[in-house]
């Protein structure tokens, strides 16, 4: 693991474990609470739109507690309890954030909050951000507040078009991007010799037990089933049995290593991997130390998720949270977060910005296609349908054993 770099040098994920924040779906649920809210009809536990308001404190209570994913935000280098951005907000508008970094898996932060929003109390959090897959059961059950755009001009102006009306909220009317990212394929083109460019090249017989896959299902399936040829905004339950059987056989002749959490990170830095699933923010890091690693989206496309900030209901500093969350989405601002991070921006215009800048090392990040997507690999890029809650048990009971979760 390289030594974190400083600042203006792009500080990555490699160092920050991103797949705490892209979860393993390891189980079907965690806990009494995950598995009731992984059914499909369970009427105690939606929430209707009357009642996931309260009195707004904004106007008298100038603070807000946001919770978050550890290391997923600018920090200062001399002073990592400093956060620049957000410490700019506090400044211009007087709210105190009270910031925790107590997101450490999807299903696990689930399991937490869940009993008080079933049950009609506040969860003591004004912000949350967890990834899109996770957001739509929280959509489902009612457990988000719907924000109001009258008092977010950034978002409606400079939202990243292509994230602006996900299948589980139609109008991000509930969820707003915090990063970005894709789920394509990472390999090192010296050691294999050879380019990939589809999904399919992954199953050649030089790749023999030199593959691996994402464990979680709401990771991998997506862009298996593109390679399939299929339309993952409108996939079907047999389109998904297909996939599943084509790699079952793969994992049953030994092509395929093994299923894996963060760690193929370490496997394709070693050389025991030649080829993986991977995300397109771990892969700026890794190419700074080997150039010789490439990241692709195949050409029958790739996945583009999100993980997305929401205000629980009940949630006390609705209208700070709300400007809070728009504050982010000022191109400076975006920009000089993305420079950090390095994940895909939600925010388009924030590339001008850093093309703007006077260091040669951050105004090369305007050029990154994986962290800000050019119109060809757009062409290729899709956001897939959740899993519904009906079709979840059966699917993550296949895709577990197959995976050897």
């Amino acid at each position: 693991m390289p030594a974190n770099r400083s600042h203006p040098t792009p500080r990555t994920p490699l160092s920050r474990t991103p797949l705490s924040r892209r979860t393993l779906l390891r189980t079907l649920g965690t806990g009494a609470a995950a598995t009731l809210a992984a059914g499909c009809g369970v009427p105690a536990a939606y929430v209707a739109p009357k009642d996931r308001g309260r009195s707004d404190l904004s106007a008298t209570e100038k603070r807000l507690t946001w919770a978050n994913w550890p290391l997923y935000i600018d920090t200062d280098d001399a002073d990592e309890s400093r956060r620049p951005t957000l410490d700019a907000f506090e400044k211009r508008t007087g709210i105190a954030v009270t910031y925790t970094e107590e997101i450490n898996d999807n299903d696990e932060f689930f399991g937490k909050v869940s009993p008080s929003l079933m049950n009609h109390q506040e969860t003591g959090r004004d912000l949350i951000v967890i990834s899109d897959w996770m957001c739509a059961r929280f959509v489902r059950l009612g457990w988000v507040q719907e924000m109001d755009r009258s008092r977010q001009p950034n978002i409606t102006r400079y939202l990243d078009p292509q994230l602006r009306s996900p299948a589980f909220d139609p109008g991000r009317r509930s969820t707003v991007p915090w990063q970005s990212g894709i789920t394509g394929v990472a390999y090192n083109r010296r050691r294999l010799g050879r380019e990939i460019r589809h999904v399919s090249d992954l199953w050649a017989g030089d790749l023999k037990g030199r593959v691996t896959l994402l464990s979680g299902l709401d990771e991998a399936f997506a862009l298996l089933m593109q390679g399939d040829g299929v339309d993952i905004t409108r996939w079907t339950a047999d389109d998904f049995h297909t996939m599943c059987d084509r790699v079952d056989e793969l994992v049953r002749a030994h092509h395929i290593r093994r299923f894996t959490g963060n760690d193929y990170i370490k496997d394709l830095s070693s050389g025991d991997v030649l080829a993986c699933q991977a995300y397109s923010g771990d892969v700026i890091q890794l190419q700074a130390d080997d150039p010789d690693i490439e990241f692709v989206v195949p050409e029958e496309g790739a996945e583009l998720w999100s993980e997305s900030l929401m205000i629980p209901n009940l949630a006390r500093h609705k209208a700070n949270a709300e400007e809070l969350v728009d504050y982010y989405y000022e191109p400076a601002v975006a920009a000089e977060l993305a420079a950090w991070v390095n994940y895909v921006c939600p925010v388009p215009a924030a590339q001008d910005v850093l093309a703007s800048a006077k260091d040669e090392e951050t105004a090369a990040l305007a050029e990154d296609p994986l962290i800000f997507p050019d119109s060809a690999m757009r062409k290729r890029l899709a956001i897939a349908r959740d899993i519904t809650a009906k079709e979840r048990t059966e699917f993550a009971k296949r895709w577990n054993a197959i995976a050897g979760l």
